[in-house]
């Protein structure tokens, strides 16, 4: 006969409620009592149900992540993270992409709804604050690596406005004092936030303030191109651009490279993410580097104590991890 959790708390000396919060990853354990339970547990092999477990207390043990591009590696590289924190702890990961459209989003999000997953990670969100507040009360939901202003959500990012005033100051210290601005849709936080710190670098550098170096568009591959463009339409060119996202900067040099321009010596470009094909670029692509595992981790690590914490003890905080601004061969010292 298969061992029962009454002959795993037997054997290490401990209550039936300890082993099961050992074996559920609840807080408050000792490191001692988990040690005695796993060392029962390995004795005697015992094998949770649950199957049982699930069915008494509707968990799944399973996380949803929501991306809005699957074929974008930066978002792959977060969801390695999370699912190899996850694994650790029992759970395991769907993954699927909206597309950036909120019908999809919404039809994806009927997992969490009719509890076939115990929560959701969302990688960039069609919802807005009011909708992810009401939200956040019933269900377990986390945003990473795209915040929404207002919403009162577990939340795990980089900070972009002090990560790109770091990236316009390296240009700065190359030289440069004509930087322009390659922006995406007003509407993203970290496009407003990463604009702000293009705007707070310039000021600490005692730069003025050129609005003819700001070019907003979109997220969209071509929108660097047609930046480029525009920059060099202008009469006073600027020397250098700093790009919202990686796929921005890389449009921008082959518009560059269209044009007849050396990147990295005639013009400068800087990205933001570090995407693998920053490095297999020619030029390679200086950028910031978000630490996509570090998010991954630490969003999936915050929302399953959310999951199995006691009901009312939500954590709702924001939380940032370290970035890197990473010079490559796309950026250079201006020419005097």
């Amino acid at each position: 006969m298969s061992a029962t959790i009454k002959d795993v708390a037997n054997e290490a000396g401990l209550s039936v409620a300890t082993v099961s919060r050992v074996l559920n990853n609840s807080a408050n354990v000792s490191e001692d009592a988990t040690a005695r339970v796993n060392r029962a547990v390995e004795k005697l092999g015992y094998s949770p149900n649950f199957l049982g477990r699930n069915l008494r207390k509707r968990e799944t043990n399973v996380i949803l992540v929501i991306m809005p591009a699957s074929e974008h590696s930066f978002y792959m590289k977060i969801v390695s993270g999370i699912q190899t924190f996850a694994q650790t702890r029992g759970y395991d990961i769907i993954y699927a992409s909206s597309n950036s459209t909120s019908e999809i989003e919404i039809r994806q999000m009927n997992m969490l709804f009719n509890r076939t997953v115990d929560g959701a990670i969302l990688l960039g969100t069609q919802y807005d604050a009011e909708t992810l507040n009401s939200l956040v009360h019933d269900y377990n939901i986390a945003l990473c690596c795209e915040g929404v202003e207002g919403a009162d959500v577990l939340t795990v990012v980089v900070d972009d406005e002090a990560a790109a005033c770091d990236a316009v100051k390296e240009l700065v210290r190359l030289g440069h004092r004509k930087i322009g601005f390659c922006g995406a849709n007003e509407t993203a936080v970290s496009n407003k936030r990463r604009r702000e710190g293009y705007k707070r670098a310039l000021a600490e550098c005692g730069i003025p303030l050129n609005l003819d170096y700001i070019c907003d568009g979109s997220f969209e591959y071509e929108h660097g191109g047609m930046s480029v463009e525009y920059f060099m339409s202008l009469e006073d060119k600027p020397t250098a651009i700093f790009c919202v996202s990686d796929l921005l900067a890389i449009s921008a040099i082959h518009k560059a490279h269209d044009l007849g321009l050396k990147v990295g010596s005639d013009l400068s470009i800087m990205g933001f993410d570090n995407i693998s094909m920053c490095e297999m670029m020619i030029p390679s692509v200086s950028t910031v580097e978000q630490p996509c595992e570090k998010l991954g981790e630490m969003v999936v690590r915050k929302l399953i104590a959310n999951i199995t914490s006691p009901v009312g003890s939500k954590d709702n905080r924001v939380y940032t991890v370290p970035h890197r601004v990473i010079l490559r061969e796309s950026t250079g010292i201006i020419k005097r």
